[in-house]
């Protein structure tokens, strides 16, 4: 099911950090992410214990400015992807270089986003933008486009120094270090084809009016803030809103039998006890989404030492649910050892997918977060995840992914 990722960024989506225990950081060097206050619906009455989110289905690509992607253009990724970035770009502005970086590092981390580059020389304002783009262009005739793309953003500091004359002697040499034949590459870019295949392409986003690069476009639409943690959000996001339910699960758990639960990951088994007696609305729905393979593949997005480990949104975002929020459920059980299991929310009555481990005693965690589980074996295993701070703003290692979720039933 598609979703408006507009409506999906501010309207559906919740930010389940611990906010009364974040561990204090630096501040950022990267540019600080605005992001509006999560629109959440009305905290359900004790008598609805579960509430699904609706949202507006996302427009149809024909209704963009841009056009849609063909098979004239140069993409790569899966082409039945949930999310497409286009990027009108060149090769010799520095922040197209820079946006190089950005889409390496989101290709890594999704499986599910095609990229699409669309070269905009910039003539008459970078002296070899043109130059490049033909040179990139003239790969493609090798079906190296991507393996040029990549040259030229990584010596970007070798050939944007030298004088236009010169490089097409060095773009030759270096393709030829990287396995791109040098005398068929030199032909097509003295080529008229290629000349006027650039020609087309410059045409074509001239009739846009595109007044700064990059111009990044998400799903046809463009979208203004690129730094990486925005444009990741976005992305993750927008691919969540194919995985998410469009009502709560069924409430099969007997309060009465025993459930263990194992977490299989990358670096090892972390094995939990589940409280259904204490805790029958989260059992229930961490059972279910187990079982439906929705934690499959999800990373430990956050990782504080000493604090806590979280996982559960496929996203990576920390922003993400399953379509779905249930109620707190306050017991007597506290934070008053490591390896307790609890829920995370953004507020009252907004649980959803998200759990925390932690670490040590939290005693201000008390009374907010809806503990249904304990650690009873691998908590060794919790520690020695991958930390990392999505708070710093920054691109951050990969979390460690869970590649699966058992549950015993006694």
């Amino acid at each position: 099911m598609k979703r408006n990722f507009f409506i999906l960024f501010l309207s559906i989506t919740t930010i389940f950090v611990l906010n009364a225990c974040a561990s204090k950081t630096e501040t950022p060097s990267t540019p600080t992410v605005v992001v509006e206050d999560p629109v959440i619906l009305d905290t359900p009455t004790p008598a609805i214990s579960c509430a699904a989110i609706s949202a507006e289905p996302t427009a149809a690509p024909s209704s963009s400015l841009f056009p849609p992607v063909s098979d004239a253009d140069l993409s790569i990724g899966p082409a039945d992807a949930s999310v497409t970035i286009i990027e009108y770009c060149d090769f010799q502005s520095q922040g197209c270089g820079n946006m190089s970086t950005v889409i390496g590092e989101l290709m890594r981390n999704h499986d599910d986003l095609r990229f699409v580059f669309r070269p905009l020389p910039l003539i008459g304002i970078m002296d070899k933008s043109d130059k490049a783009i033909l040179a990139a262009l003239a790969a493609d005739e090798q079906g190296q486009f991507w393996l040029m793309y990549d040259l030229l953003f990584a010596k970007y500091g070798e050939w944007t120094s030298l004088k236009p004359e010169d490089f097409n002697a060095w773009a030759v040499r270096e393709a030829v270090k990287v396995g791109i034949d040098g005398d068929q590459l030199e032909a097509a870019i003295n080529a008229s084809e290629t000349a006027s295949r650039m020609t087309v392409m410059y045409e074509a986003a001239k009739q846009l009016n595109i007044s700064a690069v990059p111009l990044i476009l998400i799903n046809g639409e463009p979208l203004y803030l690129l730094d990486y943690k925005n444009i990741n959000d976005t992305v993750g996001l927008i691919a969540l809103g194919q995985k998410q339910f469009t009502s709560c699960p069924a409430f099969n758990i007997d309060p009465a039998k025993q459930y263990i639960a194992t977490i299989q990951t990358e670096k090892g088994n972390i094995v939990l006890q589940l409280f259904p007696d204490k805790a029958p609305l989260a059992v229930n729905s961490f059972v279910f989404l187990a079982r439906q393979g929705w934690f499959d593949g999800v990373t430990f997005h956050r990782m504080i030492p000493g604090f806590v480990a979280q996982a559960g949104d496929p996203s990576g975002t920390g922003k993400g649910n399953p379509g779905y929020f249930f109620n707190n459920e306050i017991s007597d059980l506290k934070f008053d050892k490591p390896g307790m299991v609890s829920m995370a929310n953004s507020g009252p009555d907004t649980n959803g997918s998200q759990f925390f481990i932690t670490f040590a005693p939290a005693s201000h965690l008390d009374s907010s977060y809806t503990i249904f589980g304990q650690v009873i074996s691998g908590l060794e295993v919790a520690e020695n995840l991958t930390p990392r701070d999505p708070s710093q703003g920054t691109i951050l290692p990969p979390g460690d992914k869970i590649l699966s979720v058992t549950i015993e039933e006694k």
